[in-house]
């Protein structure tokens, strides 16, 4: 492509308490090796305690601090975009020189609505952000070269499109992007993925942040699931297999309590054979992860796996509970 021939891209940044990163961030889309004139930046900031917003402030975008989650963010700045085609990138990632010029040429492809890049770690220097990269890297190995949804860290997007398909769904603070994607499957469209225009994205650093934050996934997971029923099944990013995990852990529990009445004792042995059954399983994903990397970092992967199975357990009993009172139909921001 000459340079006449690439679209105006307008990147949106949703960002909230994101000063550590969103400096690198803007920096790194503000020297994109892209035609001069046909890029504009767009930071929407959930209303930052930090200084978020005053880092914003010193990059040539437009800045807006407004009390909303990171969907209704995206519909507020559709109405300001000047161009048509729309970037998504995370605050705490950031991508090479080079991203928008690998990714554009995709856009061209029949049925294509979006393309998205290939994601790697940004603080690799950390032992449990590198092995959450690994297993998030090797999940992406398993798209080829058209998927149905992908997360909004490092993708463009058609305006048009996103108009027709309705926007983003506000009722999900997470989980938005594949509420999208379903939509957008549904109306015949799909998404390229670009493995060479590389992002970087900051991992969570402690169990502990990593913890909140696939707490929160399991909150926004389950109400996506009382919408779209069929998307339990899994997809390429989050299989089947990821989303029964927190079942399995369940019955663990609950066979456990059940074996303390005499008549039931059988099940104490069931529930331990089958948290020997997980345990299994995580040692050898996280095996076959280590060996794929060839790094033994990626054994912390066992860890993060009950992690992330219990945080989405309890995040589903959270939402469950909330529906139960009604409190689940209410607006989420």
């Amino acid at each position: 492509m000459v340079a006449a021939e690439y679209p105006k891209v307008s990147v949106i940044v949703a960002s909230r308490n994101s000063a550590d990163t969103i400096g690198d961030c803007l920096k790194a889309l503000f020297e994109q090796d892209y035609p001069k004139g046909s890029l504009e930046v767009i930071v929407m900031d959930g209303c930052s305690t930090d200084e978020t917003v005053k880092i914003a402030e010193r990059f040539p975008a437009q800045v807006f601090s407004l009390p909303l989650n990171a969907a209704a963010a995206y519909n507020y700045a559709m109405k300001l975009v000047r161009y048509p085609v729309l970037g998504f990138v995370d605050a705490d990632a950031k991508v090479e020189p080079d991203w928008l010029r690998k990714l554009v040429p995709r856009l061209d492809e029949a049925e294509v609505a979006g393309v998205s890049g290939g994601i790697e770690t940004w603080n690799r220097e950390n032992p449990w952000a590198r092995s959450i990269g690994y297993e998030l890297k090797n999940r992406y190995r398993r798209l080829g070269k058209y998927t149905g949804r992908i997360a909004t860290m490092n993708l463009l997007l058609k305006k048009s499109v996103v108009e027709e398909v309705g926007g983003w769904a506000e009722d999900l603070p997470s989980q938005y992007d594949t509420d999208f994607g379903f939509r957008l499957s549904s109306k015949g469209y799909k998404i390229a993925y670009e493995p060479a225009a590389k992002c970087y994205h900051f991992n969570r650093e402690t169990v502990g942040a990593y913890w909140r934050q696939q707490l929160q996934y399991g909150k926004n997971t389950t109400r996506l699931y009382f919408k779209h029923s069929r998307l339990a099944r899994g997809d390429e990013i989050t299989d089947f297999g990821m989303n029964i995990q927190p079942a399995l852990l369940l019955a663990v529990l609950g066979f456990a309590v059940l074996g303390v009445w005499d008549v039931l004792r059988l099940l104490w042995y069931v529930s331990a054979g089958l948290f020997a059954f997980i345990c299994v399983y995580y040692v050898v994903s996280a095996a076959r992860i280590s060996v794929k990397f060839k790094d033994r970092t990626a054994m912390r992967l066992f860890v993060l796996y009950f992690v992330r199975a219990f945080a989405w357990l309890s995040g589903a009993a959270v939402t469950a509970a909330n529906y139960l009172t009604g409190k689940g139909r209410q607006k989420q921001q």
